[in-house]
């Protein structure tokens, strides 16, 4: 198994219920991330020792798990959204039938 099957699954996230698929699309799914305070990002447990969400008090102020270094580029929840879903679809090329035609419509009538 090579080391981008350890996360992945034929371009899709298989842990994730209803998780749309990057193939196609031109988006190379990443790997999971240590962030700057050393929380791994994207491995789907959410459950490093140092996350804040270990340690959460009602001192500790939520802002501090805002920005981009707390976001996956390709393993987030974010991704099931129907908006980014549909910017995923829209990067795929459509598959086409097998008789297209530039200029007629093969299957007129056929429906």
């Amino acid at each position: 198994m090579s080391e981008k099957d350890e996360f992945t699954m034929d371009e899709t996230m298989p842990h994730q219920a209803s998780a749309p698929s990057f193939k196609g699309t031109g988006i190379t799914m990443k790997k999971p991330f240590i962030n700057e305070y050393g929380v791994l990002i994207g491995d789907s447990f959410y459950d490093s020792k140092q996350s804040p969400l270990n340690q959460w008090s009602d001192d500790v102020d939520p802002s501090i798990m805002a920005g981009d270094q707390w976001v996956h580029p390709t393993n987030d929840i974010g991704w099931n959204t129907p908006e980014n879903r549909e910017l995923l679809e829209s990067k795929k090329k459509p598959d086409g039938f097998p008789f297209t035609h530039p200029d007629k419509d093969a299957g007129y009538g056929q429906d």
